[in-house]
């Protein structure tokens, strides 16, 4: 039986502080399986993030383990297959563009790795075609947009063809716009090229473009499940920080005044088939 791509077991963690520990993640079991699309769920200081740094081994556990693809992310020895299986997507992706020419970008970490230069030039086009900026590939990345710019990081990340990709906060520094390109290209990726993904967000729009939501609140686990079954827990979200779609929250109001409506209406469109259903009824 093949392994979860990603698995936590009892996953603590602490940042050392002058006077004691402060604890980040307090017990986290979690496993990913390989091909799905999950979004970790959280306010800032949640742990999401510490999670995030967690799956291919930037943060080693103060206890517990973590596991990529059956290896134990403390095994020094296996550092490079952990970095191959897991790439990874920061907020701002000025710190992660190196070169002065996008396809010399993409290029970065195949050469790293050591691939011969006639599979790097298939891997660079390939990856800017994913992401839909092989037409860019000789323009200078400074002269981008932000979504342009985070397009291009996930396609340096794509080059080194890993199985899974962790983006944390991808979208955080960019405008409606940028987040939507970025949101689209990630959920291309998981349908199209099968590759794990795992997005770090504090959006409800974007958590629910995912196959399955985890939420964190206070460097535990506090929900798991499909977004049309975690969007329901109106309350028990309020409770920890977070509103959800205004779809939901527009549904959850007018049930609360007696309205016969569905709470797992999450797109616009569902939420305006259900109100239509029920003007059509009266």
């Amino acid at each position: 039986m093949e392994h979860p791509i990603l698995k936590t077991e009892n996953l603590r963690f602490s940042y050392p502080t002058e006077e004691s520990s402060k604890v980040v993640l307090d017990g986290i079991d979690l496993e990913i399986e390989a091909g799905s699309f999950v979004a970790i769920l959280g306010h800032n200081g949640s742990g999401k993030s510490t999670l995030a740094k967690h799956l291919n081994a930037i943060l080693l556990p103060s206890g517990g383990k973590v596991y990529v693809a059956g290896i134990d992310t403390a095994d020094e020895e296996k550092l490079l297959d952990i970095r191959r299986t897991v790439g990874m997507v920061f907020q701002n992706p000025d710190n992660q563009i190196v070169a002065n020419v996008v396809e010399e970008d993409c290029a970065f970490g195949p050469e790293n790795l050591g691939v011969p230069p006639d599979e790097i030039r298939k891997l660079v086009d390939d990856s800017l075609k994913i992401v839909g900026m092989y037409s860019y590939r000789e323009h200078a990345p400074h002269l981008l947009s932000g979504g342009q710019k985070q397009r291009i990081a996930i396609a340096g990340v794509l080059a080194m063809k890993p199985r899974c990709i962790v983006l944390d906060e991808p979208t955080a520094m960019l405008d409606p716009i940028g987040r939507k390109e970025v949101i689209e290209t990630i959920k291309a990726l998981n349908e199209s090229q099968g590759v794990t993904v795992v997005l770090i967000t504090h959006h409800m729009y974007e958590a629910a473009q995912a196959d399955r939501v985890v939420v964190m609140s206070g460097g535990r686990i506090v929900s798991d499940g499909p977004p049309k079954e975690v969007f329901q827990q109106v309350e028990a979200l309020r409770a920890v920080g977070l509103a959800v779609p205004k779809t939901v929250e527009l549904l959850y109001e007018l049930r609360k005044e007696g309205l016969d409506l569905p709470l797992d209406a999450l797109s616009c469109e569902e939420c305006a088939q259900a109100l239509y259903k029920l003007l059509a009824k009266e």
